[in-house]
């Protein structure tokens, strides 16, 4: 298929706002949540469905969504998955319960999933020149990374004037546009080779990824003592097991289980796991030291993140050049260095830290984490034929997602082990007011304001000094697991071309050996 150049770019922007507008959607609720909670009052379990169904049922259907939109038709997916993205928003803002709202928050997960591998399976079906690809890949992950650093600040703005629901009415605008435009602008692209969807690979999948997810994101807020969370990641375990063996024997699998058998593959797998696991982990590390330690407002702290999403922006959009300069292996592992070095000057922050270090930090680290994504996404869709560049896609953002999960189950472990562990409370704090000083950062400034005024005073310093040691251990952690993957990385992208020629299916439909492959 050969798409006129300026459809191809026009494809490339309605892919990018489409991803934009996915991207804001994942942080935005953050900034929502005070207000939610004190209108809608919701009880505990309900906030929690409310703030993670979303990520459960995105996680666990893009798989599925991706081989959907293979054999539908990705513009098609892609339109469908708009519209109801749009209808689920509005339902969103208007929730008059707290049921409607976990309700409508799944609708907008499954929504999300048939979006996000759509807009870069296509952008892999109409860039079918390898060097503009690369180019291609790098801008999606740009913008990708802007929206999550967009996403807390669009919320403080809104929030500031407007209620809770309008961070998600917002949404509805942007995805008419890109429906009706995308109707006339986006070429039509499927898998030519149709089979059948196999129906038990698909729940099999589904409990595999969601049962894993919901047992590291239960083990980052209640600890791994809980049955359920064993309960969760032993049923998830034997699914994702169960799903791999039977892709070996399928003639049209969801996933092609032998791509991970390729060193290339699995090496940007691998990358995007761990870049996901220490940024999201310091995210939420910093949301707090913004907020609770220095007491900035839920906008300001949004704007303080800003020049992450710019620096993640500027270095996906130099990635393809660096590319032609020093090779796939050496952008992703500069890139991983890059980052590691950012964590390093993250973990010299402390209380008394200025912005403008916080700035040079963050930069450093994120323009590594631009790098990064924008190659390894390149050469996760490279490994693949075109027709089968949604399930590509799919496996890409699943190994993210999963990622994230795991990062914040992990690292945020560390954290607030760390922060438990350490605190020293005056001999004079009440028993049942120090069980919830140690919980969390947030529970002791709420504990500390009830007691005497000197009291507080000093319980409140010693939270917060012991959160920031507590976050400068997690982030060199993070810092030193970045470190260790540049250099794995290194060798796993070896070899691998700078110019990633076509893969072709062979006459029964799997992918010919290639240039990837063979590495």
């Amino acid at each position: 298929m050969t798409v006129p150049s300026p459809r191809k770019w026009g494809t490339l922007v309605i892919a990018c706002l489409a991803m934009l507008l996915l991207a804001i959607d994942l942080t935005v609720l953050h900034q929502a949540a005070p207000k939610l909670v004190e209108e809608m009052r919701p009880s505990a379990p309900q906030f929690l469905w409310i703030v993670d169904v979303y990520g459960f049922a995105l996680a666990g259907l893009l798989v599925t969504m991706g081989n959907v939109g293979d054999r539908i038709g990705r513009k098609r997916l892609l339109l469908i998955g708009m519209t109801a993205f749009g209808a689920a928003s509005a339902l969103t803002a208007y929730a008059p319960t707290p049921e409607w709202l976990i309700a409508a928050r799944a609708l907008l997960g499954v929504a999300g999933a048939t979006i996000m591998p759509s807009t870069l399976s296509m952008i892999r079906n109409v860039f079918t020149d390898p060097r503009e690809r690369t180019t291609a890949v790098g801008v999606w992950s740009s913008v990708s990374a802007l929206g999550f650093a967009l996403g807390p600040v669009v919320g403080g703005a809104l929030l500031n004037s407007f209620w809770w629901g309008s961070v998600f009415l917002v949404n509805v605008p942007v995805a008419v546009l890109i429906v009706v435009v995308g109707s006339v602008v986006l070429p039509e692209s499927r898998n030519p080779r149709l089979g059948r969807l196999d129906l038990v690979s698909v729940p099999l999948s589904v409990v595999g990824v969601v049962a894993v997810v919901y047992a590291l994101k239960t083990a980052a807020h209640d600890g791994v003592a809980g049955a359920g969370v064993w309960v969760a990641a032993a049923a998830g375990l034997v699914s994702l097991v169960l799903f791999t063996r039977r892709q070996t024997r399928l003639a049209e699998p969801l996933i092609d289980v032998r791509l991970f058998g390729h060193r290339a593959f699995s090496g940007a797998i691998g990358a995007n796991v761990v870049c996901v696991f220490s940024m999201l982990a310091a995210s939420l590390a910093f949301a707090q030291y913004f907020q609770l330690v220095l007491g900035w407002s839920p906008l300001m702290s949004g704007l303080a993140g800003l020049p992450g999403g710019l620096g993640a922006a500027a270095g996906g959009a130099l990635a393809a050049p660096l590319v032609t300069a020093l090779g796939r292996a050496r952008v992703v592992a500069l890139g991983l260095g890059l980052s590691a070095a950012g964590f390093v000057l993250y973990g010299q922050v402390d209380m008394a830290t200025g912005y403008a270090y916080m700035v040079t930090a963050m930069i450093v680290a994120s323009i590594g984490t631009g790098f990064t994504f924008a190659v390894t996404n390149d050469t996760i869709l490279a490994s693949v034929p075109r027709e089968r560049a949604g399930a590509a896609s799919a496996i890409a953002e699943t190994a993210q997602e999963m990622g994230g999960a795991l990062g914040i189950a992990v690292l945020g472990s560390v954290l607030n082990g760390a922060y438990r562990n350490n605190l020293r409370l005056p001999a004079e704090v009440p028993a049942d007011a120090a069980d919830q000083i140690r919980e969390s950062l947030g529970g002791a400034l709420e504990t500390a304001a009830a007691l005497p005024a000197r009291l507080a005073e000093t319980v409140t310093e010693t939270a917060r000094q012991t959160f920031v040691d507590s976050m400068q251990m997690t982030v060199m952690t993070g810092a030193v697991l970045l470190a260790l993957l540049a250099v794995a990385a290194l060798a796993a992208l070896r070899g691998v071309p700078k110019v990633i020629a076509e893969v072709d299916l062979d006459d029964e439909g799997r992918p010919q050996e290639g240039p990837v492959a063979a590495h």
